[in-house]
């Protein structure tokens, strides 16, 4: 079996599975989205960054965590409504 290859500083791939860096539990097959099965924080851009960032658009701060030890593996700014954004790896 070959070691996990880094996807991001806080993924890595391993055995066809998207896993966390920290702790190893694999969240997805490479080929599915793995921030559907993180737990997701989802609140006001002005709540999760503070005074400074806030907006009267409605913009959302959303922060993706490891559903087996809490790290935080991403974040994204996103409208109401909007499809989480899609990460792809090119390994060729």
């Amino acid at each position: 079996m070959s070691p996990p290859r880094s996807i991001s500083p806080t993924l890595v791939l391993s055995a066809g599975k998207t896993a966390c860096r920290a702790c190893g539990h694999e969240l997805a097959p490479v080929e599915a989205s793995w921030k559907d099965v993180a737990v997701l924080d989802e609140r006001p851009l002005g709540e999760g960054g503070g005074p400074m960032f806030r907006t009267d658009g409605g913009v959302l701060l959303r922060r993706f965590y490891c559903p087996s030890c809490g790290t935080t593996l991403d974040t994204e700014t996103a409208l109401p409504g909007e499809p989480f954004l899609v990460d792809r790896v090119d390994w060729s």
